[in-house]
């Protein structure tokens, strides 16, 4: 159940906040193949990235959701292998065509001057079913592939059309009308993203551990006379207790799905459950952090979306029995009752938690039984409208 307080009013965001135990890990790296950090209210904590997490979210949301997207320099390769591998052209004229297709958009592109691969100079961000368009595009110019020549030069021009080959890169997808795509290369291609993801942090102070490691040869391991190792190295990791934050901004996406609420409500319906579940993958092989979170609270609000971030400024310490996931779960639930105090209890519409703790705290709302439970009435009082 979720509680409602401001009945009537016009759901504007899903405030999404996350309390969740991770234990030795390295969720996301940064270029020395540290832990990433932040100094918060005096305290080193350890950090996962928005572009980590959000990733994370992505890439559960797609699975879940059936709804594919691309992200690539490399469309044309993407082009050339569908042709050969699936609708049997001659590898030469796939490669071809592939060159011609990302050397044919209003993106600035890049010829390798060993494999005479054509990248492009931005990133696209497509549907997935954009490589098969691209590849019907080609279909219909086979024949003046045929008698083109390879893109060699950055100023080389492609024998298909540009404007269709960008009228491909400007569609989207419920993935892309959710997460937002920057594409200023093609005009009318750039969508606003409807999803706003924090850094999450630690609540508390963590040190950074190091972990010595060597790896043995199994051949030399026979030899009785042999010692040592065939490498050795070291890894970072750390542990700790995460607050998570999102918001869905509700007007923007269905301002980016033209009015339809009944996939905006799908879609968002999709996205929380993929914030609330997904994990950055990296070292999971070493690690297996898998962990699900302590506590979810998801507020619905018609005013302006409203962060917890700043009831962890102060570090939590660990309880009498150690352990900083409690402390945590009640650190946010008296700043969150603070807080809408502050703005005078406006703009919250409806308010609802699920955790491992049975215990209620009443200042997020009511409680659900489960994750599912939660999120079903969440997107219930977002949009009442659009029915179930």
């Amino acid at each position: 159940m979720m509680a409602k307080l401001n009945e009537g009013a016009v759901a504007r965001f899903v405030d999404v906040h996350v309390v969740q135990s991770v234990p030795f890990a390295n969720l996301n790296r940064d270029d020395n193949n540290s832990v990433k950090t932040v100094s918060y209210g005096g305290t080193e904590r350890t950090r996962v990235s928005s572009q980590s997490w959000k990733r994370a979210a992505r890439t559960y949301f797609q699975e879940r959701m059936g709804e594919a997207a691309l992200r690539t320099r490399r469309i044309g390769e993407r082009v050339a292998r569908l042709l050969a591998e699936e609708r049997g052209w001659p590898g030469v004229l796939a490669a071809r065509a592939g060159q011609h297709v990302a050397a044919g958009s209003s993106i600035k592109f890049e010829v390798d001057g060993d494999t005479a691969a054509v990248t492009t100079n931005a990133m696209v961000y497509v549907p997935g079913s954009a490589v098969a368009e691209l590849a019907d595009l080609a279909e219909e110019f086979r024949a003046a592939l045929e008698a083109a020549k390879e893109i060699r030069k950055s100023n080389d021009k492609s024998v298909l059309p540009k404007d269709r080959i960008d009228a491909v890169l400007r569609s989207r997808n419920g993935v892309i009308n959710l997460f937002g795509r920057m594409l200023a290369e093609v005009d009318d291609a750039g969508v606003d993203g409807a999803v706003q993801v924090a850094h999450a942090l630690t609540t508390h102070g963590t040190d950074i551990e190091l972990d010595y490691f060597s790896a043995v040869d199994d051949v030399t391991d026979f030899w009785s006379d042999t010692t040592g190792s065939a490498h050795m190295g070291h890894a970072e990791f750390s542990a700790g207790v995460f607050y998570r934050f999102a918001t869905i901004d509700l007007k923007e996406l269905a301002d980016n799905l033209g009015g339809d609420l009944v996939a905006a409500r799908e879609l968002a319906s999709g996205f929380v459950e993929a914030f609330v579940l997904s994990l950055p993958q990296a070292k999971k092989t070493a690690t297996a952090p898998h962990t699900i979170p302590d506590l979810v609270h998801i507020a619905v609000r018609s005013d302006r979306p409203l962060s917890f971030a700043a009831a962890f400024e102060k570090p939590v310490r660990a309880g009498q029995e150690g352990g900083y996931s409690g402390p945590s779960r009640n650190a946010l639930a008296e700043y969150a009752a603070a807080a809408n105090t502050l703005l005078g209890n406006r703009g919250v519409i409806s308010a609802g938690w699920a955790g491992i703790d049975p215990k209620s705290p009443e200042e997020l709302g009511e409680r659900a039984a489960s994750f599912p439970a939660l999120i079903a009435a969440a997107i219930a009082a977002a949009y009442p409208q659009a029915g179930r």
